[in-house]
């Protein structure tokens, strides 16, 4: 359990080939990223048949209970807002600060 806590997470954003995002937090984007691309059991069901997916943004997010917190925020700012994040490739201060 403390090497759970110890982990680093990641929130990460993808671009679906319909111009769509999706954000998603895990403890190893490369290998998420990868599962997500090749629609296997392990793929976010939401993805599967939407590909080719692009990885637009990812920044470190603490532990997992950050992580979470950090993801729900951003799920709820609007398109408009999150494709500003990624594009100036960073986070908004209002959203870092627990």
């Amino acid at each position: 359990m403390a090497e759970e806590q110890a982990r680093q997470w990641y929130l990460y954003m993808l671009q679906l080939a319909s111009g769509q995002l999706y954000t998603g937090i895990t403890t190893d984007v490369e290998r998420r990223f990868a599962e997500h691309q090749s629609g296997s059991a392990k793929a976010a069901k939401s993805l599967r048949g939407k590909g080719p997916l692009q990885l637009v943004f990812t920044c470190r997010a603490g532990d997992q209970s950050q992580a979470l917190r950090l993801e729900a925020r951003i799920k709820k700012l609007s398109r408009a807002e999150k494709l500003k994040v990624v594009q100036q490739k960073c986070l908004p201060n209002d959203l870092t600060a627990s």
